[in-house]
């Protein structure tokens, strides 16, 4: 029994570590806006990452994330007059996920063959749901028509964090940026969708 109880929470402790290195990804766009009319962008002022009055190094190694990417589909970086505005946002908070028993005739309904006439002994510990605490974290990228002051797309980015200084170097930061943006549909001053990069 604590064979199958220790097998289930390592798969599922396998599981978030596949989950830190691998960020789950997820976008959405207006409908209704004119892609094809950005061909410019810039940084909001000040950024959501900028809590304290100053650039911090996330900060910056995000705007130097974002900026390769947005360049890498045509679009020109224009503080003056852009037609895009980006902002970005990370958060992390603490998450508990419950991992339910072993299915049948493992989990609870193989015990129902005692029907109630008799209890295991005290402090036996049967196949109940295993507790897995951890660290998640959270960006998100937003453009927005800077004329309209309208969100247009928003990449968000999912993942277990086991180590915040890792997450939130050079390397890491240009990785998850590389792979929300893989999912943005449009080049500078085109309309037409391309296919996001798997």
């Amino acid at each position: 029994m604590k064979f199958l109880r220790l097998c289930s929470i390592l798969l599922a402790s396998a599981l978030l570590v596949a989950c830190a290195n691998t960020p789950q990804i997820r976008t959405d766009l207006d409908p209704q806006a004119d892609f094809s009319s950005y061909r410019t962008f810039a940084f909001i002022e000040p950024l959501a990452t900028i809590q304290a009055g100053y650039t911090n190094l996330l900060t910056e190694r995000l705007k130097g994330a974002v900026q390769i990417q947005m360049q890498a589909r045509g679009y020109v970086l224009n503080a003056q007059s852009p037609d895009l505005l980006v902002n970005f946002n990370t958060k992390t908070q603490q998450r508990t996920d419950y991992v339910a028993p072993p299915p049948p005739p493992w989990g609870g309904y193989y015990y129902g063959y005692r029907t109630g006439f008799y209890n295991s002994w005290d402090g036996y510990a049967g196949m109940g749901p295993q507790v897995i605490q951890y660290v998640e974290g959270i960006l998100n990228i937003d453009l927005v028509d800077a004329r309209r002051r309208q969100m247009v797309w928003e990449g968000v980015s999912t993942s277990v964090i086991n180590d915040l200084q890792q997450a939130s170097s050079a390397t890491e930061i240009d990785s998850v940026v590389n792979a929300i943006f893989a999912q943005y549909p449009f080049v500078a001053g085109s309309g037409i969708k391309q296919i996001p990069k798997k």
